[in-house]
């Protein structure tokens, strides 16, 4: 380090705080435009990888965003749902492989989607332990729900009340968790997955109870009518599902009416696309979306607040950066004196100016430096970031 270099270290470092503050705001200026950008284009990529991933999306009428954020990300307001049939439907038609989905209740702050094995070879979805749900009652964690949940296979987990005043008479269902996904780096990461009609379940659709012609349960019949045992109000119900119980489970109505809030189509090809898109345009009582088209809608929303705040954050920047520039210059009156010493000790103009640079060069030098790094940062972790700080 040369003679000139090592005075404006040393003085830089004698005056830390504001050499501090300058480097803050330099930093600031320079790293928010692109750091937003960087963090707006990996949501965005990955929001529309997965929209891209989906071909149709079948639900009840209204906001094809509201259902496509609810079946894809998990993360919005329950849409009005539609009867199972509608996924019976697809499949007649021979034209798409339906699988139906049922995100409505939650483990804690996890997602419970009811849907069909199907949807696991559908996304891709791999499992780090155990197995996929079998039976009723149980559940598969992906990987960032086993670990917020600190449960792994062969413990448990119990769905949350919709309302702490519940007294619709449906009990929380504790399932049994038979499997851990590998990390996908997707919403199905944060989700507890079970079987559609385990979704039923939890819905208070279907039940199990106490089997009332044993001689133990007396205490629960109400009256017999012949061979039918009517129970009175003491007969339990069962808020987990056994081998013990599970004959016992059955469900009240037809199951081709049971709710589901959305379908995933799955076209043979293009033609087979069109045409079953076809089949629910005028008169249809339900609505068929293309998710990348949505996305693409709503990202484009996005991209447009996006250019206001850049906008703003590079006008506030040259705010900044002209108020440094004034730090910079006062910095410089003040000294004069110190010019003048420099200047009688020997110190030609020229060197007295590479000394007053050099400071100014290590302090953009630094800035420069500490905005790259957090740029790279921000590429390389900002999505897992945000997903932890919205909860996505």
């Amino acid at each position: 380090m040369s003679g000139t270099s090592y005075l404006a270290w040393r003085y830089l470092a004698f005056h830390r705080w504001k050499t501090a503050v300058l480097v803050t705001a330099l930093t600031l200026i320079l790293f928010l435009p692109v750091g937003l950008r960087v963090l707006v284009r990996q949501s965005s990529e990955q929001l529309t990888s997965r929209a891209e991933a989906t071909p149709l999306l079948i639900g009840a009428p209204g906001s094809p965003t509201e259902l496509v954020l609810n079946s894809l990300y998990f993360g919005s307001d329950v849409p009005a749902t539609i009867p199972y049939t509608e996924s019976e439907l697809v499949a007649a038609t021979g034209l798409a492989t339906p699988i139906p989905l049922y995100v409505h209740y939650r483990v804690r702050d996890q997602p419970i989607v009811g849907t069909t094995p199907e949807y696991y070879e559908f996304r891709g979805l791999e499992l780090a332990d155990g197995r996929v749900p079998a039976i009723l009652g149980e559940a598969v964690l992906g990987a960032a729900a086993s670990r917020k949940l600190g449960v792994g296979v062969g413990e448990h987990v119990i769905s949350s009340p919709e309302s702490v005043f519940d007294i619709a008479g449906v009990y929380p269902l504790r399932m049994l968790v038979t499997g851990v996904l590998e990390f996908a780096d997707t919403p199905d990461d944060d989700a507890v997955f079970v079987d559609i009609k385990t979704a039923w379940v939890i819905e208070g659709l279907g039940h199990g109870h106490q089997d009332l012609a044993r001689p133990e349960a007396a205490a629960g019949v109400l009256r017999r009518e012949g061979n039918v045992v009517i129970g009175n109000a003491s007969v339990m119900q069962y808020n987990e599902i056994t081998a013990e119980n599970i004959d016992s489970f059955h469900f009240h109505g037809d199951p081709s009416a049971f709710p589901a809030t959305a379908v995933i189509a799955i076209p043979a090809d293009d033609k087979a696309s069109a045409l079953l898109q076809g089949r629910y345009q005028d008169g249809s009582s339900v609505q068929i979306v293309r998710p990348d088209g949505v996305m693409a809608d709503l990202l484009g929303t996005v991209f447009t607040v996006e250019r206001y705040v850049v906008a703003g954050a590079a006008i506030v920047g040259l705010a900044t950066f002209a108020t440094a520039l004034l730090v910079f210059l006062l910095s410089l009156r003040q000294r004069s004196r110190e010019r003048e010493t420099l200047s009688k000790i020997g110190g030609s103009p020229g060197a007295i100016t590479a000394l007053m640079g050099s400071e100014i060069a290590f302090v953009l030098a630094t800035a420069l430096t500490i905005a790259a790094l957090l740029t790279w940062l921000a590429s390389r972790y900002g999505a897992e970031a945000a997903r932890a700080v919205v909860g996505l």
